[in-house]
């Protein structure tokens, strides 16, 4: 049965848009977060903050709109740290609250009695050290001249800096004014009112910003620097600063393309505008989806376009993930499943078949990796409905889009894309979990055709561990021509003896993650002397070549290794090279320890809380 809508849109006041739909089905019950939307929930947020560099703190007010059960006289919301002032309805009349005991992962819940109230001022600072806030010196961007703030919301860590319901199920629209130095920029993933900023006396500017939909508050962010704006096409544009604006505008190009691409596939873009935002490099994710503004690592500049499907990731999240969102975050596959799959489409339609299949054979490769990473096949990490946490690695992206493919091989693309249209339409704005979607794919695909559910092994898919064995992969003659070298080069062949000169960041991914992992010093000296893999300008090489040396105590690659872990703050590529060097015991555990010592700051919050418990583990 379709999950029932749960709306209490007779309570709501004539002057409020209607609110998005919550699903109340058992599946649907967010375990990390303290909110009780049955009873009483947040529809509007609305931010007036002023950023203070020496403090680092956010301070101010987020006004929020509440829609109740008629008799509900509180509300609870999600808090990680906050230093609230107080909380009154808008006369000005105090309202009673307490913050309750904290809980790893979740923080503490701020229960607020609201009487007949249904639009309460929480007044606040974030704390120095918000979960959710980086704030950078000088030395840590790329102009060097200025500091920088960003946010990473995803999964549970705006709550350090917004009190509200901070939980993917609970869509709520949103709308900010935002202080600042008068000297810097403010951009989040709303509508620009302000583009240039307003005076505000005692030197600052004042930046507004509305986000009439209602999206997961995940995806409410922030970010304050020396920022510079630059057209890539009619909706299109990219903000840097102004040392990377042309090296990332050059690279990013094609966004326009990738625009119109995905629109073409799954139905229009809803959002207005899609830029990015280019984040100095300690941005801990290749990207994310903000609406309307896409934030972007700086590893994906390699000059080749080589990386441009994190951008292609990105904006296909535009339909998975941001107008149809998993509930809650043991379904994040709906997510990231999903915009994988699609991601590779845009790949397709921008690039041509071979681009997708190279993309999608290292797919392949490394869901292949991470069910032996997860301890095998069997192991519960690898379902993709499970855990809060999610599964092993990136078996979430993978599996997920899999999953996917296989049904579009299955039944037909043609039918298959006229389905994922009507789907996204059917459930715009709204939440979604794996039951759900099932039930919508068996009402209006499926359609009752016994064979066919057979055939497709959905709740095998769903809900079990491992693979099923109607899979897809798709294999790449580009990769296939990688893999003659490969064996040629392991069966004795010299460096010099290859030809890479023309190789993509894909080609090289595939050539040195199939070397075996046992390689003797001669020959890693003579593989970084003919190729220059230590100083390689894409990360995505550098990090699979330090992840070789690593496993062979290769000590003349440790300074440039050193270099690399104090200029990326990538998690995909920082946490399994601290992981390497501490499995590699008394040798790389010293280097581990060295390197984090004087790293640790030029992490985001979220990536050096992680590392430190790789870090302090007893050798």
């Amino acid at each position: 049965m379709v999950p029932a809508l749960f709306v209490l849109a007779a309570a709501a006041p004539a002057s409020l848009p209607i609110p998005a739909p919550i699903l109340t089905t058992p599946q649907a019950r967010d375990t990390l977060s303290f909110a009780q939307p049955e009873t009483a929930r947040v529809t509007h947020v609305d931010l007036d903050l002023t950023a203070d560099f020496a403090t680092q703190r956010l301070s101010g007010t987020a006004t929020l709109d509440i829609l109740a059960k008629p008799g509900a006289d509180r509300i609870v919301l999600d808090d990680d740290g906050l230093v609230i002032a107080r909380i009154t309805d808008t006369d000005g009349r105090a309202l009673p609250y307490t913050v309750g005991a904290s809980v790893a992962e979740k923080g503490a819940p701020l229960t607020v009695r609201i009487g007949a109230a249904r639009r309460i001022v929480v007044t606040y600072t974030s704390a120095p050290k918000a979960s959710a806030l980086q704030w950078l010196p000088p030395a840590l961007t790329a102009g060097k001249s200025k500091p920088f703030l960003f946010s990473q919301g995803e999964p549970t860590n705006n709550r350090s800096w917004i009190p509200t319901q901070d939980s993917p199920g609970i869509r709520q629209s949103w709308s900010a004014h935002i202080t600042v130095p008068a000297s810097m920029m403010a951009v989040m993933s709303a509508n620009r009112l302000t583009p240039e900023g307003e005076p505000a006396g005692k030197g600052e500017k004042r930046f507004a910003f509305n986000m009439p939909h209602a999206v997961p508050p995940y995806l409410i962010a922030l970010a304050v620097g020396d920022l510079a704006f630059k057209p890539l096409g009619p909706t299109t544009g990219i903000y840097a600063e102004p040392a990377t604006l042309a090296r990332a505008a050059a690279e990013l190009d094609d966004t326009q393309k990738m625009v119109a691409a995905a629109s073409a596939l799954y139905g229009p873009y809803r959002w207005g505008r899609y830029d990015i935002l280019m984040l100095p490099p300690s941005f801990p994710y290749g990207g994310m989806e903000n609406p309307t503004l896409t934030f972007a690592t700086p590893t994906i500049l390699t000059g080749d376009k080589s990386n441009v499907d994190v951008i292609a990731h990105e904006l296909a999240h535009s339909w998975s993930g941001n107008l149809v969102t998993n509930a809650t975050w043991s379904d994040v596959w709906l997510n990231e499943g999903f915009t994988t799959y699609f991601e590779n489409r845009i790949d397709e339609a921008v690039y041509g078949k071979e681009r997708a299949a190279t993309l999608a054979d290292l797919s392949w490769d490394n869901l292949q990796r991470d069910l032996k990473g997860a301890g095998g096949p069997d192991a519960p990490s690898t379902r993709l409905h499970g855990d809060p946490n999610g599964t092993y690695g990136e078996l979430d992206y993978n599996k997920g889009a899999t999953f996917l493919r296989t049904i579009e091989y299955r039944v037909g693309r043609a039918k298959w894309d006229a389905y994922l249209r009507s789907y996204f339409d059917r459930h715009a704005f709204q939440p979604q979990t794996t039951a759900g979607f099932l039930a919508d794919l068996r009402a209006n695909l499926i359609h009752g055709d016994v064979a066919l559910e057979k055939d497709l092994q959905l709740d095998r898919w769903a809900y079990q561990p491992g693979l099923p064995d109607n899979a897809v992969h798709v294999r790449s003659a580009t990769l296939a021509a990688i893999d003659t070298k490969l064996a040629a080069f392991d069966a004795g062949a010299p460096a010099t003896s290859l030809d890479r000169s023309k190789w993509s960041t894909q080609e090289w991914l595939r050539f040195l993650n199939g070397l075996p992992r046992k390689q003797s010093p001669a020959r890693l000296a003579e593989m970084d002397s003919a190729w220059g893999l230590s100083r390689s300008p894409s990360a995505y090489i550098g990090f699979a070549w330090f992840s070789l040396a690593i496993s062979n105590h290769y000590d003349p690659v440790v300074p440039a290794l050193d270099h690399y872990l104090h200029t990326i703050g990538r998690g995909l590529f920082v946490f399994p090279l601290y992981r390497g060097l501490m499995a590699q015991g008394p040798w790389g555990q010293p280097i581990a320890r060295r390197i984090f010592a004087t790293a640790r700051a030029t992490y985001h919050p979220t990536v050096a809380a992680a590392l430190d418990s790789i870090i302090t583990k007893p050798s």
